[in-house]
């Protein structure tokens, strides 16, 4: 297709909420590479994780929305997303 939107992002993305178990990171780790988004963790704490993950905006939106909805042993009560990068090929 000709004329797409090809932006591509580098953001920060705090999530906050219960994040006590073990299983998240590794989860947010593969949900990432299943989107095919570059990510690092800078982060972790029981009550929140930063993330820098860098794609096109529509993937990165739907990191959020799966790390939103996540495992069912964590609790997501929110989660920012600050632009450091932003461009458009």
């Amino acid at each position: 297709m000709t004329g797409q939107d090809t932006s591509h992002l580098l953001e920060r993305m705090t999530i906050v909420g219960d994040l006590e178990a073990a299983s998240f990171v590794p989860w947010i780790r593969r949900h990432a590479a299943k989107l095919g988004l570059s990510h690092t963790i800078s982060h972790t704490s029981p009550m929140r994780i930063e993330l820098e993950v860098a794609g096109p905006e529509e993937l990165i939106d739907m990191m959020e929305m799966g790390c939103s909805l996540g495992p069912i042993d964590v609790w997501v009560e929110g989660i920012e997303r600050t632009t450091i990068i932003g461009e458009r090929a």
